[in-house]
């Protein structure tokens, strides 16, 4: 068993997907490209004032 933070969780997303790395593979991508579409509407929401400036809720 490895000591370092970054591959027990590999460990574990490869454990979570039944020892598949094709499938842990394809269930990172979609969660980076998520957090990629997330960081766009933040970009975004920065960039025309929002929604810090109005005291509304932050993206969710």
């Amino acid at each position: 068993m490895s000591s370092r933070p970054s591959e027990n969780a590999i460990d574990r997303i490869v454990a979570s997907c039944n020892g598949d790395l094709h499938s842990a593979l394809r269930a990172l991508l979609l969660v980076n490209e998520q957090l990629e579409a997330e960081l766009q509407q933040l970009y975004a929401a920065v960039a025309l004032g929002g929604p810090f400036e109005h005291g509304s809720e932050v993206l969710h």
